[in-house]
């Protein structure tokens, strides 16, 4: 089969090829998935690059943890029933050498997910990644019927997949943006309430519209914007990170013991398994429900794997994936 493969770290251009390589069969309790499409995420190119470790299964490396496609093998253990089914997948790189920029990959069966006959193959390889964080961050606290949710950086994947699942699950939602072009990227994910904050009234205009303060904020850089968030939250609420910026956040220790605050922060990496289940379980009842919808998509050829982690790497808005066999 054909697969992207790296066996050094460093820049994509340089450690990335396009190489023929020998096709897996599922061991027990795996697929083998016949890839449609391959996302890409920051996690992806960073450990390419070796700016984030982990741990490598082979003296090579296929990479990318999100896709979509159609099951074409199981392994012993796994019903026969499962080939010839659509599927979106998670952590396919994950201490694993196939990842999802191939032809092929083989996967454990409970990460290869049913995708809903009405959801495309793009929108099933969008998943994955940001969709099972964005679910950690609003779930991992409690159900959010009737909750208000503050979405940092909506324009963004997990943003977006955040700003649907929390509405689905019956929340009101405001989302922060940087920009009026990031402003309708997060208005056609679904929120309705979008606030600008770079804005001096920016906290004035979410206690506007939640005077009692938010639920549930899931932030993407807590460094920048602990301030804001501290100004806007509910006592008893939830502060929940998922990224990580250089500098590291001043926390107001006081401040946030006298309002019994939570700070909690997620890496999908470590999640414990009921949290993934939990997730695959909710992601597919939205889509089936048609309640999430694809970001603007950039797609690559396989051959230009290389250029795709470059325009992740770059910020590229939206989501990039890479065409495998869209045809299936």
């Amino acid at each position: 089969m054909l697969a992207a493969v790296y066996r050094d770290h460093g820049p994509a251009a340089e450690v990335l090829r396009i190489e023929e390589i020998d096709t897996p069969s599922p061991g027990p309790g795996e697929v083998r998935v016949r890839v449609a499409y391959s996302g890409v995420n920051p996690t992806d190119w960073k450990t390419r690059s070796g700016t984030v470790a982990q741990p490598r299964a082979s003296h090579f490396q296929v990479p990318n943890q999100d896709g979509s496609g159609v099951v074409d093998e199981v392994g012993p253990g796994v019903d026969p029933s499962r080939i010839g089914q659509r599927v979106w997948l998670y952590m396919a790189a994950y201490k694993r050498v196939y990842g999802t920029a191939a032809q092929f990959t083989v996967i454990p069966s409970d990460q290869a997910i049913p995708l809903p006959d009405n959801a495309s193959m793009r929108l099933g390889a969008s998943l994955g990644v940001p969709a099972v964080t964005a679910h950690r961050c609003l779930f991992a606290d409690g159900p959010l019927d009737g909750r208000t949710v503050l979405v940092a950086g909506g324009a963004g994947a997990v943003g977006r997949a955040a700003i649907q699942l929390a509405l689905a699950a019956g929340a009101t939602v405001i989302s922060t943006v940087s920009s009026d072009a990031k402003a309708d990227l997060a208005r056609d994910a679904g929120a309705r309430h979008v606030v600008n904050y770079r804005s001096s009234s920016a906290a004035d205009e979410i206690r506007a519209i939640a005077p009692e303060g938010v639920d549930r904020i899931v932030e993407v850089a807590p460094a920048s914007n602990l301030r804001l968030d501290l100004d806007v939250v509910a006592p008893n609420a939830m502060i929940v990170c998922y990224a990580a910026e250089p500098q590291p956040p001043q926390l107001v220790v006081r401040e946030l013991m006298n309002r019994n605050l939570v700070l909690r922060f997620v890496l999908l990496y470590t999640m414990p398994d009921e949290a993934f289940q939990q997730a695959a379980a909710d992601i597919t009842g939205a889509l089936a429900a048609g309640l999430l919808t694809p970001p603007p998509i950039t797609v690559f050829p396989l051959s230009e794997t290389a250029a795709a982690h470059d325009a992740v790497q770059g910020g590229a808005v939206g989501k990039v994936l890479i065409e495998v066999e869209p045809a299936i």
